[in-house]
């Protein structure tokens, strides 16, 4: 039987994670060194238990972190056209 693996071979451009209560840690913590170590450029927790989205972006071995909330407008370094706000992620 073949099996298949969900590791990334290239790292995306963008990498979208949303926080479950059962993946707080994982999504806050264990994937934010993963995703660092893989070059991901730009990384985006969207916690709707909080409404906030935190966009990540490279910073020496890891990440600097901009908090979005309500309506301020999401700023994206990879997709700069992008005119979302964080309210609007939510009511979606």
């Amino acid at each position: 039987m073949e099996t298949t693996s969900a590791i990334l071979k290239t790292a995306p451009p963008l990498l979208v994670e949303v926080v479950s209560p059962e993946s707080i840690d994982r999504d806050y913590n264990q994937k934010t060194s993963e995703y660092a170590a893989m070059g991901v450029v730009e990384y985006w927790i969207v916690d709707p238990l909080e409404n906030k989205i935190i966009v990540c972006l490279p910073n020496q071995s890891s990440y600097k972190q901009t908090v979005f909330i309500e309506d301020q407008r999401i700023v994206s370094q990879t997709f700069p056209e992008l005119t979302l706000t964080a309210q609007q992620v939510f009511s979606a």
